[in-house]
Order: C-alpha cells, then sequence, then structure tokens
C-alpha cells in the first residue's frame, strides 16, 4: 500500500519489527484451523467404553440404562436452571 511512499530502508525496518507478531498470528490461525477440523470429526466414545464391551449383556443393558438416565437428568438441570433464570428476568422486568 505505500510501496510508493516510503524508501527501501524504512520499509524493511517496518517490516522486520512487525514480521514476527503477522507471522504468530499466522501460525495460531493455522492451529485453530487444524483444531476446528479435529472436533469437526466428533468423539468416538467406543473408545472411551470399550471395556464395557467385556461386560455380560445384562450387565451391559445396566450401564446403557444409567447412562441413558444421567443424559437425561443432566438435561432436565439445564432446562431447570433456564427457566429459573427466565423466570427471574421476567420478576425483575416486572418491577421496573
Amino acid at each position: 500500500m505505500y510501496e510508493y511512499f516510503l524508501p527501501q530502508g524504512l520499509r524493511n525496518a517496518i517490516d522486520s519489527i512487525f514480521s514476527p507478531p503477522l507471522e504468530f498470528l499466522g501460525m495460531a490461525r493455522d492451529y485453530l484451523n487444524h483444531v476446528s477440523q479435529v472436533a469437526g470429526h466428533g468423539i468416538n466414545l467406543n473408545n472411551y467404553f470399550v471395556f464395557f464391551g467385556y461386560l455380560p449383556a445384562s450387565m451391559q443393558a445396566v450401564v446403557n440404562s444409567l447412562l441413558a438416565g444421567i443424559v437425561i437428568l443432566g438435561i432436565l438441570q439445564i432446562v431447570k436452571v433456564i427457566l429459573r433464570l427466565y423466570y427471574a428476568i421476567k420478576g425483575g422486568a416486572q418491577w421496573w
């Protein structure tokens, strides 16, 4: 942009000052792009729960039911927190 106005020596000095931060930001951008690609693949839960495969079928059913129950309770907790926040905001706006 300023190639026509700045002498070559001053351009080199400015480039030497701003080159390391720009290179660092470029490396950070490349790393974050790589992380988003890895996160886009998802998590294979079989890698973490493979040891349940050694249990008998009845015990696997118990573990599956337990994990499903934990997920449902977690979802209900999140819904409860959202409703409490909604009622708190509604009650606070009532007194304005």
